[in-house]
């Protein structure tokens, strides 16, 4: 076996963990699919005969080069339009059984990462997503193992502070998307508000290029509201449920073409949280991915 060969082979058998680290720590797919391309092009150079653990090289090279992009991202949010949701990824359901990585690639959590500066970020999936050593974590990040362990301390304390509260069971979620669906399709406003918890929120990313909310709508009683002026839209629309990012979601077509995806947060029984994906570019590609899994 050649050394291209050999290198193909490792980078194959770890890809699907390579592009999950880039996800998580940029919230968007083909900015994850970039990052494997550079991790590629880096990695096919290495002499493997001196890499005594492929996989740790391969999620450090990676991680690097997520990190870098994540710091060009991070100006680049600073002027986008209305709110800023990661881009939907569609997940298989051995995903949703997973609940630990469903809820680590949740958009609920992945809205609490944004929060956290980069390097903070990183430590933080490559810690408690992926469970590396902090080794590891030093030589991906270029820090001490120390600062490492700090950073992750305060990373850890800062997630916890914000993150959702809990994980639903699978008998929950489909109760209360039974509920939710046979509100919208009658139109009963009372039993909108009934399975919205009193918190709701309801996020909407047009990214300045479509109509979407400029800022987020807050309450049962708002967010029905809202809902309820949407079904109007809907007699001529067709929708399908998936799972987005780990969690049950709606997408919503006109004339075949995907118009909005809604990823819904459930917890204690009540939706907690909707975040409707409309910006063109963060959809061009769940539709190819779509295509592709039929």
């Amino acid at each position: 076996m050649t050394g291209t060969d050999r290198a193909t082979e490792a980078f194959v058998a770890h890809r699907n963990l390579l592009f999950t680290v880039a996800y998580e720590l940029l919230g968007s797919a083909a900015d994850a699919e970039d990052v494997l391309q550079e991790t590629w092009l880096r990695w096919v150079g290495v002499d493997l005969d001196t890499i005594q653990d492929q996989r740790a090289y391969l999620v450090r090279i990676a991680s690097r080069q997520a990190l870098m992009r994540l710091r060009t991202l991070g100006r680049r949010k600073e002027s986008y339009v209305g709110p800023w949701l990661p881009e939907p990824l569609l997940t298989a359901p051995d995903v949703a059984e997973d609940v630990e990585l469903a809820d680590s690639v949740s958009m609920a959590m992945l809205l609490v990462l944004e929060t956290l500066k980069p390097t903070e970020r990183a430590v933080f999936v490559l810690r408690e997503v992926f469970g590396l050593e902090y080794d590891e974590i030093a030589e991906a990040v270029d820090k001490k193992p120390d600062a490492v362990r700090q950073i992750a301390h305060r990373a850890r304390a800062h997630v916890a502070a914000r993150r959702p509260r809990g994980i639903v069971s699978a008998d929950e979620t489909r109760d209360a998307l039974e509920a939710f669906q046979r509100a919208i399709n009658t139109g009963d406003l009372q039993g909108l508000v009934d399975i919205l918890a009193p918190d709701v929120v309801f996020l909407g990313d047009g990214g300045g290029v479509v109509q979407a909310l400029p800022e987020p709508i807050v309450g049962a009683d708002k967010v029905a509201g809202l809902l309820a002026l949407g079904l109007r839209r809907l007699g001529e629309a067709s929708v399908e449920l998936t799972q987005i990012n780990g969690q049950p979601a709606l997408i919503l077509r006109f004339d075949g073409e995907i118009d909005t995806v809604t990823a819904i947060r459930l917890e204690d029984g009540l939706i907690t949280g909707l975040y409707a994906v409309r910006n063109p570019e963060k959809l061009s590609r769940l539709e190819r991915e779509i295509t592709l899994s039929r």
